[in-house]
């Protein structure tokens, strides 16, 4: 799942060598958090979180497959 984050962003983004994607999973769950340069931040995120949404959406689809649950969080450097 990291690895479809990290690509995702770094096709997204103007810097693609400062997106860090960290995981950690607990029990069923996995947390994964994206780190963007500031001045990606808006296409990351997308105009009113769409592009943000339908990355969280096909982690959603790739954690389920393999039968767990997954949540991205995007945070500012």
């Amino acid at each position: 799942m990291k690895d479809l984050i990290e690509f995702i962003a770094k096709s997204l983004v103007d810097h693609p060598e400062q997106v860090q994607v960290t995981e950690t999973e607990r029990g069923g769950r996995v947390r994964v958090v994206l780190k963007v340069n500031a001045e990606d931040m808006g296409r990351v995120i997308g105009r009113n979180g769409r592009v943000i949404n339908a990355i969280r959406a096909l982690l959603r689809v790739a954690a389920e497959r393999q039968g767990k649950q997954a949540t991205l969080d995007v945070v500012e450097p």
